[in-house]
């Protein structure tokens, strides 16, 4: 009863014979508990009259309870806590040997088992209780999620970090992840055409909004390996621009990155722009930024979180307070607080309320932050320095 099921299911479509005796007895457990405890009942009601009959021959009445307090004994180390003790702790070394046996009594036993079973089974029906009800094995999110936290040594530390990032898929939405609206890149189509070459032969994303004077006004995306041809045969103008832009794509700002997945696959569409309640673009997010949640960062940008996480000589980092909080937490390996403010300025200005001043220290989650570099509207940048850090203590800050 103590058997991964799990494990068990995987040894027994391997062809392991003990296993597949195993799973089958465990189909049925009313007919399993049946036969070891149609067994058991009379080994134990047999060595009492045994036990009994012997004390009152050599001791005489005194012999009952000598007989009673030996037995218990003998019964409660030898055939109880020991020997469930060690098929506890090695459920596998002793239920496959078992289970030939138990196979072959219970077609032994069959009438006596099933006359057994109807009693007890009738018994339990009066109380409601299905008793050839299988027990649901199968694990819910969180639970697989537990399992796999606990498979540290089964599973390298890499693939159990992807597995919980197809896990979190459900729980993430593309506001999360998304680029904010005033860091997207894009073309204007009003702009002359030279202007426009210009920003295709600097771009470093393949994928561009193009709008009309506003990203408001949003009228497609390009493609840049489209134009990039065009550009060098001096072939590109504003008509054979327009006809490279595809249609865009729009996508609500509380779409989980679970179901965004799905809608690019079935949309064939690898950008989209997301929009809140009102319909106005609050941000874009690629299937590049989603499959990142899964694997880590895999692809270099102008705006990478190399340059926008740097490294100190004294053990700290300088981080853009425009990151998100996912990523900074991903690449720096911290618990900020991800159900509240998306990037680093808003989470500081939550604690704070207040825009600060540069110096001015926090400590959220355990993680001290220092602000370094302010607005008149934003935190520009701060410095983190990590928990397990060297560090002093003289921080001032607030929790």
């Amino acid at each position: 009863m103590s058997l991964n099921r799990y494990r068990l299911k995987h040894k027994a479509d391997e062809g392991h014979r003990g296993a597949r005796l195993t799973l089958k007895l465990l189909r049925r457990p009313d007919r399993l508990l049946g036969v070891i405890l149609l067994g058991n009942n009379f080994v134990n009601i047999a060595a009492s009259a045994i036990a009994t009959m012997l004390a009152l021959r050599y001791f005489g009445e005194a012999g009952l309870a000598i007989a009673t307090g030996a037995l218990t004994f003998v019964v409660l180390i030898f055939a109880e806590v020991a020997p469930k003790t060690l098929a506890a702790l090695h459920p596998e070394r002793i239920a496959f040997p078992a289970a030939y046996i138990y196979t072959v009594l219970l077609a032994v036993l069959y009438p006596l088992v099933w006359f057994v079973n109807v009693l007890a089974n009738g018994m339990l029906r009066l109380l409601g209780v299905n008793p050839t009800a299988i027990t649901d094995h199968s694990l819910s999110t969180e639970e697989l999620r537990a399992a796999l936290n606990e498979t540290d040594q089964q599973v390298p530390q890499k693939h159990q970090d992807m597995l919980l990032g197809i896990l979190n898929l459900e729980t993430i939405t593309v506001e999360d992840i998304m680029v904010p609206r005033n860091e997207i890149t894009g073309i204007d189509i009003n702009d002359d055409i030279n202007t426009i070459k210009q920003q295709l032969t600097q771009s470093h994303r393949t994928r561009l909004p193009v709008f009309n004077e506003s990203i408001d006004n949003t009228i497609g995306i390009l493609h840049l390996r489209r134009a990039i041809a065009l550009i060098a045969d001096n072939a590109l103008d504003h008509e054979t621009f327009n006809s490279l832009i595809s249609e865009p794509y729009f996508i609500p700002e509380s779409t989980s990155l679970n179901k965004q997945l799905l809608n690019f696959q079935a949309s064939r569409r690898r950008t989209a722009l997301v929009v809140d309640e009102y319909g106005d673009i609050q941000g874009l997010v690629t299937l590049e930024d989603i499959l990142e949640e899964i694997v880590g960062e895999f692809t270099t940008t102008t705006g990478s979180n190399s340059s926008m996480i740097q490294l100190q000589d004294d053990a700290s980092y300088l981080l853009d307070a425009s990151l998100h909080i996912r990523e900074i937490n991903r690449e720096l390996g911290i618990e900020l607080p991800v159900d509240g403010p998306k990037t680093l300025n808003g989470v500081i200005l939550e604690q704070l309320e207040i825009i600060p001043e540069p110096g001015t220290s926090l400590k959220i989650a355990g993680v001290a932050i220092e602000i370094t570099k302010t607005t008149n509207n934003a935190v520009k940048s701060a410095r983190i320095r990590l928990p397990y850090a060297d560090q002093s203590d003289d921080l001032a800050g607030t929790e």
